[in-house]
């Protein structure tokens, strides 16, 4: 299976996980608009209503998604994997990935501190070269190593999920020594990754400026249609009377700047779901095909010892 056919029949996990986010943000922009109108109503203070509607929102869409959204990114993953590895998927790729997480993961809680574990090893890496850049040039040095953590925050999604793909494809291993098996991997054999960077940063971009674009126009279009709504939150700003909220107090501004974040937020849901998995098909094929031939020794794991406490920890606890 070419990567197209493998996205293709795993978009199933990318349209469940849409409708999901979808979901979230419908309930976050419901709650923030009763507290905000609620204390509005019977507080005289709608700024602060909205504030504990968003908070209260968020809250329960974390522990919502917890238990329920892990399994369309852990399933999908393992899902390309397959494709990947076995050049075929089942025909219903949906039920087929969820036995195969749970089966690799038998709690929810095995799943999230193999992940953790994950993030944790490659984020440890990544700003120990940002410490670098700023030890050899000062303040300029300080400069390039934040850009080059952005650089690698990006890149760093992207190998906590090819690791995870690899913990699926070692199924004959625990998902430990898998996972420090995978970091070892992008030591080994980086530049392959490396390959994907331009097609990782350049398709990033064009659908930021495609998708964040549209639906800033979209998000100011619908905020247009509720005039007295954000007539009524510029004027809570107004009654604060400092420089700091002067901006917010003209009703166009704040419906500029929701148009702003829902074109932000819409276009992190979609590059998420649609166009991210686009790109780590690919990703995933050049990592697991690096290593399929490769034998990690124990010389190997013990030479990443030294560059991550995280991974040192984690190598500790698989040779106990």
């Amino acid at each position: 299976m070419d990567n197209k056919e493998i996205y293709k029949k795993t978009l199933t996990f990318s349209l469940r996980r849409f409708g999901w986010d979808l979901l979230s943000v419908v309930v976050i922009i419901i709650l923030a608009a009763a507290g905000f109108f609620l204390a509005e109503k019977f507080a005289d203070n709608g700024l602060i209503g909205l504030a504990i509607g968003v908070v209260i929102a968020i809250i329960l869409v974390a522990i919502a998604s917890h238990f329920v959204s892990y399994i369309f990114k852990a399933g999908q993953i393992a899902m390309m994997t397959k494709g990947v590895t076995e050049g075929k998927l089942p025909d219903d790729v949906y039920a087929e990935g969820k036995k195969i997480v749970k089966e690799r993961f038998l709690t929810v809680a095995a799943y999230y501190a193999a992940t953790s574990a994950i993030r944790g090893i490659f984020n440890q890496l990544g700003r120990a070269i940002t410490a670098l850049g700023s030890a050899i040039g000062g303040d300029n040095g300080s400069a390039i190593g934040s850009a080059i953590s952005s650089v690698i925050q990006t890149i760093v999604r992207y190998l906590c999920d090819c690791c995870l793909g690899w913990v699926f494809y070692m199924k004959d291993k625990s998902a430990v020594k898998a996972t420090l098996e995978g970091a070892v991997l992008f030591f080994k054999h980086g530049k392959t990754f490396f390959k994907n960077m331009g097609r990782m940063f350049g398709m990033s971009f064009v659908s930021f400026l495609v998708i964040g674009g549209v639906f800033f126009g979209i998000t100011y279009l619908i905020t247009m249609a509720f005039p007295d709504a954000f007539n009524s939150v510029a004027a809570e700003f107004a009654k604060e009377g400092t420089e700091d909220t002067a901006f917010l107090a003209d009703p166009n501004n704040v419906m500029l700047i929701t148009a702003a974040i829902g074109g932000i937020i819409m276009w992190s849901i979609l590059h998420s779901v649609f166009v991210r998995p686009f790109i780590l098909v690919g990703v995933l094929r050049n990592f697991i095909e690096s290593g399929k031939n490769e034998t990690i020794s124990e010389k190997d794991l013990d030479e990443l010892d030294g560059k991550s406490a995280k991974f040192k920890k984690l190598h500790e606890e698989a040779k106990a």
